[in-house]
């Protein structure tokens, strides 16, 4: 009798992911039949897939050979670098990490002051890890560098939103949380093109770049197809799909078909949007 209200607790838990997730489900299938979702076909495969990174950072990509002592492009940190970390730890590579968030240049600076400290407690649930969560046993500073600026299709200083809940850290440069209006509370921060981004790291070969960039993905994608910038594998959240819309699909839906356009194929989706193209 004693271990039932354990038994009962965790059957609780379940019930209520099962039931959340269930809810996710349902709200896309039910944008989809409304036309606001862009169907996206995933392409079948044989490829060694790797996921790395907490549940709610993770990230599935294609383990290859290319990637081991490779310098890699993870942009958007927020407060959970567990992909980032857990990747350079694995393939002993350096990430270059974009982000101009106030809160996320406080994290990368806490996560450099504890390089070589093994994790101490487990990850979180939520989208803000504690330091300690991090193995950083393996890391020196050579793995991880932060380029204090936001990607984007032009170098220049722009707007960068705040989010409509206050709690979130992740600004965006198109305002999609709001609307894409311009009238509400923003930052001032510089923007980098890719092209001028890797000159500056001496990146001649990148086979992986992660966007995660609440809706600048988009303008990136399409400024990185022009520029014939070709990373192996491409990371992309399409954060829009959070708030569906005409303008969001159509916007969604250019950046797919330029990736198609340029030899890429999509091989895998973790549920709710991020998505995994490759040219290999």
């Amino acid at each position: 009798m004693s271990r039932m209200p354990h038994i009962v607790t965790a059957s609780k838990n379940i019930f209520t992911h099962w039931s959340r997730d269930c809810y996710r489900r349902a709200r896309r299938y039910y944008q989809r039949a409304r036309g606001l979702t862009p169907a996206l076909s995933v392409s079948r495969h044989d490829y060694d897939l790797l996921k790395l990174g907490s549940g709610y950072g993770g990230w599935t990509f294609i383990d290859s050979k290319d990637l081991s002592n490779a310098v890699v492009v993870s942009c958007g940190l927020g407060e959970d670098a567990s992909f980032d970390i857990e990747f350079a730890s694995q393939f002993n590579s350096k990430v270059v990490i974009v982000d101009p968030t106030p809160r996320a240049i406080v994290h990368f600076n806490e996560i450099i002051e504890n390089l070589g400290n093994p994790a101490t407690r487990a990850y979180t649930d939520s989208g803000k890890q504690p330091v300690e969560a991090y193995n950083l046993s393996m890391l020196s500073s050579r793995n991880l560098q932060l380029v204090d600026k936001a990607l984007w299709n032009e170098s220049k200083t722009l707007s960068f939103y705040s989010p409509r809940n206050p709690n979130h850290v992740s600004h965006s440069i198109v305002n999609f949380q709001n609307d894409y209006r311009k009238d509400t509370d923003r930052i001032e921060v510089e923007a980098v093109t890719i092209d001028i981004l890797l000159k500056q790291a001496g990146i001649k070969d990148l086979p992986l770049m992660k966007l995660d960039i609440e809706g600048a993905e988009i303008e990136v994608i399409l400024d990185m197809m022009e520029k014939k910038i070709f990373p192996n594998q491409i990371l992309v959240e399409f954060d829009e799909m959070a708030v569906p819309s005409e303008t969001s699909k159509k916007r969604i839906e250019s950046a797919h078909a330029a990736l198609l356009k340029n030899g890429y194929k999509l091989i895998n989706l973790d549920f709710p949007s991020n998505f995994l193209y490759t040219r290999f």
